[in-house]
Formats: structure tokens, C-alpha cells, sequence
């Protein structure tokens, strides 16, 4: 098991007993998920999950959520989720690389900050996203924020974004809505906000 670094505290505010929460997944059959397939994180996901927590830790520092990451085939593309022993985020080997190859390093990073954004949501709400917003949407707007600081080139920004459209929370389609969320998150940590409106145009193709 390896966990993100940014502090020892749990997520006690989510947890619910005994079982498992899972707070988002990415894609269908979570149901299908069996925790006994949990593996460790490749060194390559843990290199870009640093990027990530890079990107996001001055937003929570001292005190962010610890969470364990995990690859595990069974996992519906990549997910959040509470027991009563610890945060996970875990994430289908099979799905990093379909993504990985067709959308590069900025892609990987966008889908990570989304799940990592509820945690941030959960302890540390931002007074810049609106508070009439979505779990989802508040998620977006922290992806918008980790893509802002991982000196992405254009190409790798408007690749980001597309992963980030094809790959929406069930249920939560409206890219606008995702698109406007994930542009104020880029522009408040610092992006240009043309940049993303020239990536945004390939979330609306796809």
C-alpha cells in the first residue's frame, strides 16, 4: 500500500462503519469491486500522484486527508472511497493505460485530483467554488486547479481536458457545467483562461 503525502489525517467526517462508501467512481460496476485484488501502485502513477499532491497540498497544509492509493483490475476506472479503516483511491491498471497512451501525463493527473478534490471538499471548502455546486462540480474545479500547476504545454492541457469529458461521474454528463467548473479551478490557481477555452473546445467534440 502506498499513500499520498500530505498529512496523517483521515477522512473521519466520511466514514460509515464497518462497510465501504464509495464517494465517486469514474465508470460503471463499483459493485463488481473486491478489495482482496488490491495491489500496489505502479511507480509510475505514484510519480504522477506526487505531481498531483504538488499541485494541491498548499490548499490544505497542515492539515490534508491522507489516502491510500491501490491498482486493482476490478475497480470501475478509477474511484474514491471510505471504510472504517482509511480513504482509498484505487484505480484500474487497465484503464491508466488505455488513458495514459491516448492523453498523456496531464490526463492521469486531472482524473486523480477530481477523486482527491471530494476529500479537499469534505475538510477544506473552498470559499471560490460556489457553495450551490455539486460534489462532482466542487471535484472539477480542483482538477481545474492541479492541471493549472503542473506546467502542462497546450497540447497536454487540451488532452486533459478531452480525458476529463470522455470520462465523466455516472449521472453528471453536463460538460458545460464541467467545463465552466474546471475553468474557474484552472483561472484561480493561476492559468490562463484562454488556454483552457482553446482545450475546452475538444471536451465539447467528445
Amino acid at each position: 500500500m502506498r499513500r499520498l503525502t500530505l498529512s496523517l489525517l483521515c477522512l473521519s467526517s466520511l466514514l460509515s462503519g464497518a462497510g465501504a462508501d464509495v464517494i465517486c467512481a469514474l465508470g460503471p460496476g463499483a459493485a463488481a469491486y473486491d478489495r482482496k485484488s488490491d495491489q500496489r501502485p505502479t511507480a509510475d502513477a505514484m510519480e504522477l500522484a506526487r505531481t498531483m499532491n504538488k499541485a494541491l497540498a498548499p490548499n490544505c497544509t497542515p492539515q490534508c486527508p491522507q489516502i491510500a492509493i491501490f491498482r486493482n483490475p476490478t475497480a470501475p476506472n478509477a474511484m474514491l472511497l471510505v471504510t472504517a479503516e482509511q480513504a482509498k483511491f484505487v484505480y484500474s491498471p487497465q484503464f491508466f493505460s488505455a488513458v495514459y497512451d491516448q492523453y498523456g501525463d496531464g490526463a492521469i493527473i486531472a482524473i486523480m485530483a477530481h477523486q482527491f478534490g471530494h476529500a479537499l471538499n469534505e475538510m477544506h471548502p473552498a470559499s471560490w467554488i460556489p457553495g450551490d455546486w455539486s460534489p462532482e462540480l466542487r471535484a472539477d474545479a480542483w482538477s481545474g486547479c492541479a492541471l493549472a500547476k503542473s506546467d502542462l504545454s497546450a497540447n497536454e492541457l487540451a488532452d486533459a481536458v478531452i480525458a476529463v469529458a470522455k470520462y465523466p461521474p455516472p449521472g453528471d454528463s453536463n460538460w458545460p457545467m464541467r467545463a465552466a467548473a474546471l475553468r474557474l479551478g484552472y483561472v484561480h490557481c493561476g492559468g490562463n483562461g484562454a488556454a483552457f477555452d482553446a482545450g475546452a473546445g475538444g471536451g465539447r467534440r467528445n
